[in-house]
């Protein structure tokens, strides 16, 4: 069985993984970048994707990438602490199972576990797609001709996969009403002041977040309200022009900003489809399940979402039957973080001075013992029963 995926993200680089080294799958690979991406910000890596990742056998790697951050700190513009929430909390509640990675180092890591038999292609994606003798044919961008029985579109929020076999890209991406951002840049002072910390500005409308890397650099992370869904021809502009009045140490991260190509910048946005597969052609990852980073949970559910992607491939002679299975048993975890994710992205970003005022509040009693019980339960407690399905393929 040969399988073409599109998109060398976390979903991609996954599914990939475990169709070669478990199925026995002949794999390729299309990235329509020219190189791994750099940028990207750092996530709380637990839930279906964590319990994914082990079974895999990726979470040592992991965890040694991992970064201890001792909270969350909210601060105003003198540097001056209005809330804050404790890691160590959160981390009881989930039974250890949490760790906080940088996003493109998660991606580093399935990329270098991949065995050397998977075909990974950069700068060449999919310009056509056919029925074939074999199920799928997929003509290239560099004019080449892949025949497939799986073509998987694993190409994230904004994929052409989806476009060329489901519709174009408005009629599936809900739009959410924010911009987010991400860099890193070079400042030993801010670099030393942070610490162990994940500091954000507590501020209405927009929020950006430093902290330190184990290189020296500092990240910043990013996110702002607007209206219109675009993104900006020139994002360095952008961030100059929505957090260039804030204080604390954001004039200097600003300052260190790199050139435009070197930022990601996106839409906050989630994907909403009727069905998750047409025919030999399926999507995976932020294709058909963004759940944006409100949920936290974006890229947990990208590795679990191909995971249980494989196992239904192995556990059925058609591969149409497969592909159902698969949507069946993931899409009802996949609303239900989409749900969660609306409902908290006007607390990510208080629109009003009262709404950050009652969020400072919450962090306060999000501090109790009880209420650290009461998050780790709804954060993973209504995702269990469809993990059942991980257990079922061999490691």
């Amino acid at each position: 069985m040969r399988a073409v995926i599109c998109g060398a993200g976390i979903a991609g680089l996954s599914l990939a993984g475990r169709l070669h080294n478990v199925l026995g799958w002949e794999v390729v690979v299309l990235e329509k970048a020219l190189y791994p991406r750099t940028e990207g910000y750092m996530i709380d890596f637990f839930g279906p994707g964590y319990d994914a990742a082990e079974a895999m056998g990726v979470l040592p790697w992991l965890e040694e990438l991992g970064y201890p951050v001792s909270e969350a700190a909210f601060l105003d513009d003198q540097g001056r602490c209005r809330a804050r929430l404790g890691y160590d909390r959160f981390a009881r509640a989930l039974d250890g199972r949490l760790l906080s990675i940088m996003r493109p180092d998660l991606e580093l890591t399935l990329r270098e576990r991949l065995s050397f038999a998977v075909h990974l292609r950069y700068g060449v994606g999919p310009a056509r797609v056919d029925p074939s003798t074999y199920g799928i044919r997929v003509t290239l961008t560099d004019g080449s001709v892949l025949d497939a029985d799986l073509l998987v579109g694993a190409d994230g929020l904004h994929s052409t996969v989806r476009a060329m076999v489901f519709g174009e890209e408005q009629r599936y991406v809900r739009y959410l009403g924010y911009h987010t951002a991400a860099f890193t840049f070079d400042d030993p002072y801010v670099h030393a002041e942070l610490g162990d910390r994940f500091c954000l500005t507590d501020t209405v409308e927009r929020q950006l977040g430093l902290y330190a890397l184990r290189d020296g650099a500092v990240a910043a992370f990013a996110v702002h309200r607007s209206a219109d869904p675009r993104r900006p021809d020139d994002t360095r502009a952008a961030l100059y022009r929505e957090y260039g009045s804030l204080g604390w140490y954001v004039p200097r991260a600003l300052a260190g900003c790199p050139p435009s190509s070197r930022v990601y910048y996106d839409q906050v946005a989630q994907t909403d489809l009727p069905c998750w597969s047409r025919g030999r052609v399926v999507l995976v990852g932020d294709a058909c399940q963004a759940v944006s980073l409100f949920s936290g949970q974006g890229a947990s559910l990208a590795i679990a979402g191909a995971y249980v992607l494989a196992d239904q491939l192995a556990g059925t002679r058609r591969v149409e039957d497969a592909l159902h299975g698969y949507e069946r048993l993931w899409r009802p975890v996949v609303r239900h973080r989409q749900r969660a994710a609306r409902r908290t992205a006007r607390w990510f970003v208080p629109e009003t001075a009262r709404r950050l005022r009652v969020r400072r509040a919450a962090l306060r009693f999000a501090g109790l013992p009880v209420a650290s019980r009461l998050a780790g339960t709804s954060l993973t407690g209504k995702q269990r029963p469809a993990l059942r399905q991980l257990a079922t393929v061999p490691t």
